[in-house]
């Protein structure tokens, strides 16, 4: 079944283009190109599920040999769109998946520090490009939970559609931290800190802003701070994608407030000085550094008390953190030993020669 149907869409691609050609009516030709459009969507959504599917195998074969791998199917708000309020099934909770990663070295008696981790984009998903830094947590003890929170790729067209960015994907990663107290005993609940880089470093900002007494922590890498600005340098396609009608639904122009609430730039008098470092890098080129500029500066007008570092161009752009240079894994140094400082790892890190010895000799 699976073959007949990508034989067909394979076939209209090649075919259709021809019978378009033939039409006689404008009309004709807009309803099958129409089709076609809808077809390739459905067709990018089962190619990300297939390659969710293989990034959950690479998982375990990257650090199972440090982490004990699975993923939890769990709960969050209900969607902040329903097209039928009064549909069956209208307002039940949002459901997804997220990953959880525990050190296997650990004494089941004891209790360990919890990092939450929300991946970034617009969509996207948590991936194996994370892998040394899981590899790294999992070399201090930390306990991770990684929510693929509403929007997340990999999980088809329904649960891509369900975004809400810089809204209720926060609820669910708070959702994730809180099943992880729930269920698993050798968590501490007074010891949980939230990590995120870019759309992650917002949903970081926004959970301690939302819920300080919930993490004792944070870490924002190149967070994307104002969705204002960045409407203004980023392109007309990836406008689009947030004034779709799934999305947003409208354009920063057509309504500015509603761009507001959702930028941790314009929220930060919410913030009550959760321990918190900000990294950003002057030749980003996702994040331009003017918006987290704008993040600190407001933090600054507020009177809020945090830590931040502006790094000078630092080759890998909006990733140069989070490589595999030694550059790199420096930086990372400086993180955990930040995050260590209030979350008390039974293994801190606080030398890159640690960190290599830790988590890259079983690469």
């Amino acid at each position: 079944m699976r073959k007949n149907y990508f034989l067909m869409i394979v076939l209209s691609l090649v075919i259709m283009p021809f019978i378009v050609e033939a039409q006689t009516t404008s009309e004709d030709k807009d309803e099958i190109i129409k089709t076609l459009n809808t077809q390739m969507e459905y067709l990018n959504h089962r190619l990300d599920r297939l390659e969710k599917l293989t990034d959950d195998v690479l998982w375990n074969q990257k650090v199972g040999d440090v982490a004990f791998v699975d993923k939890v199917y769990i709960y969050g708000p209900p969607k902040w769109k329903e097209e039928n309020p009064t549909a069956m099934g209208a307002g039940n909770p949002v459901k997804f998946w997220a990953y959880t990663f525990i050190p296997k070295n650990i004494d089941p008696s004891k209790k360990y520090p919890l990092i939450v981790l929300p991946h970034g984009g617009v969509h996207a998903d948590f991936t194996t490009y994370y892998t040394h830094i899981i590899r790294e947590l999992m070399a201090q003890q930390y306990i991770v939970v990684a929510a693929e929170y509403r929007g997340s790729t990999g999980y088809g067209k329904a649960h891509y559609e369900k975004i809400d960015y810089g809204g209720l994907e926060v609820e669910d990663v708070d959702a994730s931290r809180q099943f992880m107290i729930d269920n698993y005993d050798i968590v501490d609940k007074n010891r949980v800190g939230i990590i995120g880089w870019s759309h992650g470093g917002l949903i970081t900002l926004f959970n301690i802003f939302n819920h300080p007494k919930h993490y004792k922590v944070a870490f924002a890498g190149v967070p994307v701070s104002d969705l204002i600005s960045r409407m203004g340098y980023y392109t007309d396609s990836y406008r689009a994608l947030y004034s779709a009608d799934y999305h947003i639904g409208k354009t920063a122009y057509e309504d500015v407030n509603e761009y507001r609430r959702r930028s941790p730039a314009w929220n930060t008098h919410k913030f009550q000085n959760t321990p918190l470092l900000i990294h950003t890098n002057t030749n980003d080129n996702d994040v331009n550094v003017l918006e987290v500029e704008h993040l600190i500066k407001s933090l600054k007008a507020d009177g809020k008390k945090f830590e931040y570092e502006i790094f000078q161009d630092v080759p890998g752009g909006h990733s140069f953190d989070r490589m595999d240079t030694k550059e790199a894994r420096n930086i990372r140094v400086k993180i955990y030993q930040f995050i260590g400082q209030y979350l008390n790892p039974p293994k801190q890190i606080n030398i890159v020669d640690d960190l290599e010895k830790a988590a890259y000799r079983f690469k």
